[in-house]
């Protein structure tokens, strides 16, 4: 133990010492060359994090809401462009994607205690879970819909009369926002009038 207190205060006098054979530009460029490094490896291990392969990597998802998602049009569709998790559940802002990993950082602790390790575990928090995720579009105006959705680019002679309409007056005015109507657009609608009933 006291062998690690001498490294400790050897370690802290040479940090906070001027440097005896280094310049001060050589240290600059030092710290510089580390601080590259160090946003590299951040954002490179960002990017690893939303990527469908590192979502899926866990069965919990990978057997439940990811096989859900191969039957929408949001993973197969005629124009061949196919959202990922992470096109839904992280923004896109660098800002508001750094705030949604630290949010997420709290699912790390269902994976270890095994909140939904199973399918009926799953089941049972289904409807808790998706309306944490509506809950999070609605306060974000449906931020990662409008990522790729874009209402100024719609062309409403293409939609459906009631969409025509839907779109035309509550996106329109800002009444509503895309998760208002598009619950269940990529995954399978919990069992809302059964949670009702208790």
């Amino acid at each position: 133990m006291q062998a690690l207190v001498q490294l400790v205060k050897r370690y802290w006098r040479t940090v906070t010492r001027p440097s005896v054979h280094y310049s001060l530009g050589f240290l600059t460029l030092g710290g510089f060359i580390a601080g590259v490094v160090f946003w590299g490896a951040f954002n490179t291990a960002m990017e690893l994090t939303n990527t469908e392969t590192f979502c899926t990597g866990c069965h919990e998802m990978r057997d439940n809401v990811y096989q859900e998602l191969q039957t929408t049009i949001h993973f197969t569709n005629r124009s061949g462009v196919r959202a990922v998790c992470s096109n839904c559940h992280v923004p896109h802002d660098w800002t508001d994607k750094i705030a949604r990993k630290m949010q997420a950082s709290k699912e790390v602790w269902g994976k270890i205690f095994g909140t939904i390790s199973t399918r009926e575990k799953f089941l049972d928090k289904r409807l808790e879970l998706a309306q944490h995720e509506w809950a999070r579009m609605k306060a974000n105006d449906s931020l990662e819909c409008r990522n790729c959705h874009d209402y100024a680019s719609m062309d409403f002679t293409r939609q459906s009369p009631r969409a025509q309409q839907m779109h035309s007056t509550y996106l329109a005015n800002k009444e509503k926002t895309c998760i208002d109507c598009h619950k269940g657009i990529a995954h399978h609608l919990p069992d809302v009038a059964k949670a009702k009933e208790q």
